[in-house]
């Protein structure tokens, strides 16, 4: 497919993420939306009159052709969401990002990823429990995820480099600055273990209606986010609130009932929208997760008889995968219907052969 017209898509008038993704399904690539008559751009769902004479296919492909330049002379990756290098935890939200640009050399699909959110104003009570939440979680060999902003973020990703661990920072702006700027040193250190991440091209200010849409992304790439500290409001309750409706599970410290910043963490417990977390084996426990020292080694087995052709299939693919995989991968392994497919994977859950993880991902 043509990178051109993929960056190109993110460029064209009034066509977002969703709307950008129906069409390319539609037509059969991005290049196809731009090759595409005005009568076939109609038949398109959600694709009217007025959108089709607004398009600017030529300014579209103009600024895409200057942000590639950018992209190769500074080493920077772009992923489309067909790209099986983006992110599949992500790809399985309703309104992932169509594109993304990615720096460093951090696996976007590793088998554990977790976000770390929090106040920007931390205390030394948070800055305390982030730094030993990190240091804990090494063990499991987990990827941390958060936004580089002040506070728990910049905390999280500072005690991932000092552990020798892979941390993404997901930025509400273009890769061609920094904000906030003090923050630089870090995100360039980032890069040498993980990486940073964006869906704004280059030129995109840190505006601040960017940071809510920049926190689906922390949110929709891990398997469960983690809010350390936080006032009432504020971007790590959004974070939290959209990790809910990904129906991703969410973790939260608890704190004193009278501290501005442990107010947010106490409403998402009380409210049942996160679950308590006193230490990082409440977080392993509630995932399934083991440390690499405690893992078993994997054991030969027949497969159950009682499974039908369908099912003993799906059975041996994930047998044989031998990690978790996405149900979006399983679709194309055992060409199976999405519907038919589900089917299978529910009936395979409630008899015990195999189990559902975070993120649509499963697991024998």
């Amino acid at each position: 497919m043509s990178q051109l017209h993929q960056v190109a898509i993110t460029f064209l008038k009034n066509i977002g993420a969703t709307l950008g993704k129906v069409m390319v399904s539609h037509l059969g690539s991005a290049e196809a939306v731009f090759n595409a008559s005005a009568n076939k751009l109609l038949t398109v769902p959600g694709v009217g009159e007025k959108t089709v004479r607004e398009l600017n296919f030529d300014e579209a492909l103009k600024k895409a052709a200057t942000e590639l330049e950018f992209v190769k002379k500074n080493d920077i990756d772009v992923l489309f969401y067909t790209d099986p290098r983006y992110p599949k935890r992500l790809k399985n939200c309703f309104d992932a990002p169509i594109l993304l640009y990615s720096k460093g050399n951090a696996d976007l699909n590793t088998r554990k990823i977790v976000s770390i959110v929090g106040t920007r104003n931390a205390t030394d009570y948070g800055r305390e429990l982030c730094q030993e939440l990190v240091a804990e979680l090494q063990q499991y060999d987990i990827l941390i995820v958060s936004g580089l902003a002040h506070g728990i973020d910049v905390i999280a990703h500072k005690e991932c480099l000092k552990h020798n661990m892979s941390t993404i920072g997901v930025l509400g702006h273009g890769l061609d600055k920094m904000y906030p700027a003090a923050n630089k040193h870090t995100a360039d250190k980032m890069l040498e273990k993980g990486g940073l991440l964006t869906e704004y091209p280059s030129g995109v200010p840190a505006g601040p209606a960017n940071f809510p849409a920049r926190n689906r992304i922390v949110a929709g790439m891990a398997d469960a986010t983690v809010v350390v500290e936080a006032s009432i409001k504020g971007g790590a309750l959004i974070t939290a609130e959209i990790a809910n409706s990904y129906n991703r599970d969410v973790f939260a410290f608890p704190g004193r009932l009278n501290d501005t910043y442990s107010e947010g963490c106490n409403f998402l417990i009380r409210n049942n929208k996160a679950s308590l977390l006193t230490c990082v084996a409440d977080l392993a426990y509630s995932m399934g997760w083991e440390r690499a020292e405690d893992a078993k080694p994997v054991e030969q087995f027949l497969l159950p008889l009682d499974l039908s052709d369908d099912e003993r299939n799906i059975f041996y693919i994930l047998q044989q995968n031998n990690a978790p995989m996405a149900i979006d991968d399983l679709t194309i392994k055992t060409n199976m219907p999405m519907s038919q497919l589900a089917m299978n994977l529910l009936n395979m859950e409630m008899q015990g052969f195999i189990k559902s993880l975070p993120g649509k991902m499963y697991k024998c």
